[in-house]
């Protein structure tokens, strides 16, 4: 208030206007107490006054109250003020209770209303405005483009049915005013007949007060149900409003959880991936192993084929070194046995992980059929709020046939009191007839006199039967277009919730389909990769079964073949401590090696002696080592064939989850790792 003060006196300074000494004082009195609200209520402002307040609301950005009751506004002073509020964003309410305001004032209000953004409420009473027709029809023109005006007090302003029409006009366009205060004016019959055509295309008056307007009180009646009407819808109106946004809020939440639970389904399945990434990548680095191990093999084959060209074995006489070599063979057998027995444990501690992914897996399934109960039960409960819904329904039906009711009982009752005024006419017939037998013989020279008053009083009689019978017309009429109108509304509410609730009601559904085909695909993914598992397991345990057989194989060939050549011994034990080194059980076989070395020397100097009588034997053994490197071969194809089979499997799998992520509804949820 004081920095409007302060602006008030520069304005005046600037503008050589004398500062207004009543309007200062008002302005240092409420300055510490009135906040955003100009109070300058019974001061009389000159029209300089006026237009340094006009300049300074111009640009206030402070009151959102502005009071200026019983100011004594001259018709320069009012233009100058109001024009002043024009483009002010922050006044609320303004009032002019009592300034008298004449044609110009009217038509300055009317161009503030089409201008202004923010004014709320605007008291106009005891200015006469409706005295001057033309001015008062600008005044609604700019009332009816107007779009933020809620409440209106024009009482006592003189306003006639003609002012009641142009008003009547702008309440047909506006949709913002629903308080409208017109008491203690000259509408009369007229005007309330045509203020109530208005408001039956009018949807947005709650309130309306016209009392002391000279309005019938059947008028009277239908406006109230008009604005009864109105406040109903507006209420059911907002209640929808409120139950949308709640409805809205709860579907927008389980979205939120869907994508939440999606998240988290596709961050397992990520792990998941990873896992099998990792298992491929050891069981790779176990395959990768073997091959190198084989490859070693065929190398240590090949060395002992071209040792075994040199030496024309004779085995006869290292029966006793076959003897000691037997010893070291079932040793190197238990040794065997127990590195099986470690790899069978490592299989089955493989296959209890396999097993308790399998149950983390059915737990998550679990969880999702959880969370599609919870669903079905939160539609259960739309269903219910349908139902409510329904029932309101039902009750605005039910008020709908009493209000008919309440119509038929009126319409009884007006030709009820037709009916009595029927007969207080022919009462008073009677009583006129008697009168003229009674005094027929003193009344003879006043006969054509008394006939003629006894017929304009029949006439008049009948004019008043006609006109009643007229408004009892008319108001059939209106009842009729009220109770169609009515139903009409309820039809287009009943339409509209059912349509909403179909609209809800499908939605649901749809997310409904949606979350049970994701987790069928889950479901159907999780079986694959159960599938894919499995099969990963039986090849593994194909291909150690299968590995397990050449071992023993190449141990049989090594039995063989141990007893022909000592070098051969000595190969064969090499590629057995490696295979114990990589193992980490074969350490003894190292200390060993020594003396074995010394007797592989002396039975070399006997199978050379020898060789030269077991020629045939060597060469069957060369055809059995030929074949067993050809089995090696086509094992090692089908290892690679193998590999870029689940290669294969493993980049059509990861494709086929990218495009079902990529064209289902909740995409954009998916995680980055895809």
């Amino acid at each position: 208030m004081e920095d409007f003060r302060r602006t008030y006196l520069r304005l005046c300074k600037e503008g050589g206007v004398e500062p207004q000494d009543s309007v200062v004082a008002q302005l240092q009195e409420s300055g510490a107490n009135q906040g955003s609200r100009l109070d300058l209520s019974g001061q009389s402002l000159s029209a300089d006054t006026c237009s340094v307040l006009a300049r300074a609301l111009q640009k206030d950005t402070v009151f959102t109250k502005v009071l200026l009751t019983d100011c004594m506004l001259s018709e320069e002073g009012a233009k100058v003020l109001l024009s002043g509020l024009f483009d002010n964003t922050t006044v609320k309410v303004l009032d002019l209770k009592g300034n008298n305001l004449r044609s110009t004032g009217a038509e300055v209000l009317g161009k503030m209303l089409a201008r202004n953004k923010t004014l709320h409420r605007l008291v106009l009473e005891w200015n006469a405005l409706g005295v001057w027709e033309e001015a008062f029809s600008l005044f609604c023109e700019g009332l009816s483009s107007n779009g933020v005006l809620t409440q209106l007090d024009l009482r006592n302003n003189q306003i006639n049915h003609h002012g009641a029409a142009a008003l009547a006009l702008a309440l047909k366009r506006n949709t913002a005013v629903q308080a409208l205060d017109l008491r203690w004016n000259n509408i009369g019959l007229l005007g309330g007949r045509i203020l109530l055509e208005a408001l039956q295309k009018n949807k947005s008056i709650m309130q309306l007060e016209m009392a002391g307007n000279n309005i019938p009180s059947d008028t009277l009646k239908a406006l109230e149900q008009i604005t009864g009407h109105n406040s109903e819808r507006q209420s059911t109106l907002r209640d929808s409003h409120s139950r949308t946004q709640v409805l809205s809020k709860e579907i927008q939440s389980l979205k939120e959880e869907k994508g939440r639970q999606f998240l988290g389904l596709m961050e397992t399945i990520d792990r998941q991936r990873e896992e099998m990434g990792r298992s491929n990548g050891s069981t790779s680095i176990q395959i990768g192993q073997l091959q190198e191990a084989l490859n070693e093999r065929k190398s240590a084959v090949n060395s002992l084929t071209a040792k075994l060209q040199m030496t024309e074995a004779a085995l006869a006489l290292s029966e006793q070194k076959n003897y000691n070599m037997g010893e070291l063979l079932t040793r190197v057998k238990s040794e065997k046995e127990e590195q099986r027995e470690r790899q069978i444990r490592v299989t089955k501690k493989e296959q209890e992980d396999s097993a308790l992914r399998e149950g983390k897996l059915l737990r998550e399934i679990q969880n999702l059929t959880e969370t599609n109960s919870q669903l079905k039960n939160k539609v259960e409960e739309l269903e219910r709020r349908c139902k409510s819904q329904q029932q309101q329904i039902f009750e605005l039906k039910q008020e709908l046939t009493n209000s008919t009711a309440e119509l038929k009982l009126q319409l009884a009752q007006a030709e009820e009191r037709l009916e009595i005024e029927k007969r207080r006419s022919k009462q008073a017939l009677q009583d006129m007839d008697s009168l003229r037998q009674k005094e027929v013989e003193h009344m003879n020279r006043h006969l054509e006199d008394s006939e003629r008053a006894l017929q304009e009083r029949i006439f008049k009689l009948e004019g008043q039967r006609i006109q009643l019978e007229e408004e009892l017309s008319k108001a059939k009429a209106a009842c009729v277009t009220e109770r169609t109108q009515a139903e009409e509304e309820l039809a287009k509410v009943r339409a509209q919730v059912r349509l909403e609730e179909q609209e809800h009601v499908m939605t649901l559904e749809e997310k409904l389909r949606s979350f049970r085909s994701l987790q069928q695909e889950a479901q159907l993914h999780c079986s694959q990769q159960k599938q894919t598992i499995s099969e990963l397991q039986a090849k593994n345990s194909q291909q150690s079964m299968e590995i397990n057989g050449l071992r023993r194989r190449t141990e049989e060939l090594q039995q063989e073949l141990s007893g022909k050549d000592q070098e051969k011994v000595a190969e064969v034990s090499r590629v057995r401590v490696e295979l114990q080194e990589q193992i980490g059980h074969l350490h003894a076989e190292r200390t060993a090696q020594g003396g074995f070395k010394e007797k592989i020397s002396a039975l070399e100097r006997e199978i050379k002696a020898l060789g030269s009588n077991h020629r045939e034997v060597l060469l069957d053994k060369e055809s059995e080592m030929s074949s067993m490197l050809e089995k090696l071969r086509l094992k090692e194809a089908e290892i690679q064939r193998m590999r870029e089979d689940e290669a294969h499997r493993a980049s059509y799998l990861q494709s086929a989850i990218l495009t079902y992520v990529q064209g289902s509804p909740l995409g954009h949820y998916s995680s980055p790792r895809k």
